[in-house]
């Protein structure tokens, strides 16, 4: 079982396993709304300042083009332990200040830790989920939905691990995102790496597995919020929720050590015919022999012209082959990308980090802000899964476009943007579940259609690129818009009372007047990324009609040519012959 146990630890799947550990703890942004609110009474902030801070937090999350060039040239290790020293030195920074352990800094040093605890996540995403995808190439739109929808399911999975810790402590809670992601990251370091490709027929079962045992964690995480939103739990039910959620995380290394056990004992089988076969022997050819027939059998290589780096860039192969960084960069379809997202996403983005006001403008209690929060938390997981699968499945099945499922998520997130703004009394529970699935199941198709049109050799810092859009949409929809007509509605009551606001006072807005206009011009964002996204429909429904997986299906397969090689010495080598 010695041998076992190091196959299973260098093998694939358990690399998978470990991506999926660490994106269940890496996906911290997604808590900001629940310690938002100890941000903005602690320093003294205003919404519009508060909004400015959380624009810097989806900067630096979707902000990973350094992390994606250092990826190209380093192993994923070095990759994710930059992003877990990050996380821990930019959120305890933060934690510092927000318990008064240090003077309170200045806003652009706020800004700047978050920044940095944000951006970890690029770093940790690029080593983890990018060596992922390459690893599965055949597989990318479901790895891709499992590694990104546990991002999406990790905020409701710390909301428990914190409570049970920390009991309702939110300004704990950031101490919390500080250390245990980089302890988790750290932990798996040497396992997070590139491998060699060999097909196996039951791969999509195994991540059928794998999506049953997430679909049973977020349908506890779910019932547990229901009820904790009902019910006050004391501290042993919150223990006894957060070792449920880890048992359950924790199972998914079943289904991986029962792969990996299988192929095992297969590789042990041809081990003796490998060995101990003595009816063949092998003839060795003289050098000076092979030397002469292989000069006179290969061919001289016709000298090659060089091409610099900036001839082709407007003239990019065919999608699906692989681009340059930047023939991708310069190209049509990658600017609607970033259009498409700097709306789509920016929009449902600002959705997620104005909750717990939002909740708090109409009169929300607090403890459903926290269900608001978890809520999108996991219906983000679903949305990033589900779309992952079923994204799959009608593109082998039916031919049905990957861009034209985005235009269908956004439109839905138009839907989302109108209950917020519309006020509908308990509107916002459901228009949290919209907003939830839309922006998880945008990031999935997003980073699967980056590299679909582009190719995986640039792939690490491609979809860093395309990552770009979500917060300059933020900063515009987020920042100028929401926080600006939000802070502008709090004085007209201010006004409206005969009052001022004082020095340090903090600016609060009541009622359906406060995110009504910001909505409304959000789900206009919304609608003109739909349109934006038809395009990209038009420009790539021949690529595809075709079979977009063609190309690896069609390379040798290196574990399958050495199985052959073991049955059969003479099928490929002429230098082995009968005695």
């Amino acid at each position: 079982m010695t041998y076992f146990g190091l196959h299973l630890l260098t093998s694939r799947w358990f690399m998978l396993f470990a991506s999926l550990l660490i994106m269940s703890v890496n996906g911290t942004s997604y808590l900001f709304g629940i310690y938002s609110n100890d941000l903005k009474t602690t320093l003294g902030y205003d919404q519009t300042t508060l909004n400015t801070v959380g624009f810097f937090k989806d900067l630096g999350s979707s902000l990973g083009i350094i992390s994606g060039l250092i990826n190209e040239v380093c192993p994923p290790w070095v990759v994710l332990a930059i992003g877990a020293s990050m996380n821990f030195c930019g959120y305890f920074m933060i934690w510092l200040a927000v318990t008064g352990r240090t003077d309170q800094p200045h806003l652009w040093l706020i800004c700047l830790y978050i920044f940095i605890g944000s951006d970890s996540q690029s770093f940790i995403h690029t080593g983890g989920l990018t060596t992922a995808v390459k690893n599965f190439p055949e597989s990318r739109g479901v790895v891709l939905g499992l590694l990104k929808g546990y991002v999406g399911l990790s905020g409701a999975m710390m909301a428990q691990i914190y409570h049970a810790l920390h009991g309702n402590d939110t300004k704990a809670l950031i101490l919390l995102v500080a250390w245990l992601p980089a302890a988790v990251t750290f932990m798996f370091l040497p396992v997070i790496r590139l491998m060699k490709v060999t097909r196996q027929g039951n791969e999509l079962q195994v991540f059928y597995s794998l999506l049953y045992i997430s679909l049973c964690l977020a349908a506890f995480l779910m019932a547990i919020i229901i009820t904790q939103n009902r019910y006050l739990f004391n501290r042993i039910e919150y223990i006894a929720c957060a070792a449920v959620v880890l048992i359950l995380a924790f199972s998914q290394l079943l289904v991986v050590g029962k792969e990996d056990f299988s192929a095992w004992k297969k590789s042990m089988s041809l081990m003796p015919s490998r060995t101990n076969n003595s009816s063949y022997k092998k003839v060795e050819m003289p050098a000076s022999e092979t030397s002469m027939s292989t000069e006179a059998v290969a061919p001289t290589p016709a000298p090659k012209k060089r091409v610099g780096c900036l001839d082709n860039v407007f003239h990019p192969p065919g999608f699906g082959e692989d681009y340059t960084i930047l023939q991708a960069l310069f190209s049509v379809d990658m600017l609607i990308i970033l259009l498409t997202t700097s709306c789509g996403i920016g929009g449902t983005l600002t959705a997620v980090d104005n909750l717990g006001q939002i909740g708090k403008a109409l009169g929300y209690p607090s403890n459903s802000i926290t269900t608001f929060v978890s809520l999108v938390s996991i219906w983000n997981y679903l949305g990033r899964v589900s779309i992952g699968f079923s994204s799959e499945f009608f593109l082998q099945k039916y031919k049905f476009p990957r861009p034209l499922m985005l235009t269908l998520i956004l439109l839905l997130a138009c839907v989302g943007h109108l209950l917020i703004a519309f006020a509908v009394p308990n509107s916002l529970y459901l228009a949290s579940v919209i907003i939830g699935f839309c922006v998880g199941a945008q990031m999935t198709l997003l980073f699967t259609l980056i590299s679909e049109i582009f190719g995986l050799k640039y792939y690490s810092t491609l979809f860093q690129f395309g990552a770009v859009g979500g917060p300059v949409g933020t900063y515009a929809l987020n920042v100028k818009v929401a926080g600006h007509l939000y802070d502008k509605e709090a004085r007209n009551q201010l006004a409206a009372k005969g009052l001022t606001r004082q020095a340090g006072e903090v600016l609060a807005c009541n009622g359906r007047e406060c995110y009504r206009r910001s909505f409304i011009i959000i789900a206009a964002a919304s609608l003109f990324s739909c349109l934006l996204s038809l395009i990209l429909v038009y420009r790539t429904r021949e690529f595809y009609k075709g079979d977009i997986y063609k190309k690896f299906r069609e390379e040798p397969n290196s574990a399958d040519t050495n199985t052959e090689l073991a049955a059969n010495p003479t099928a490929t080598n002429p230098l082995v012959e009968l005695t």
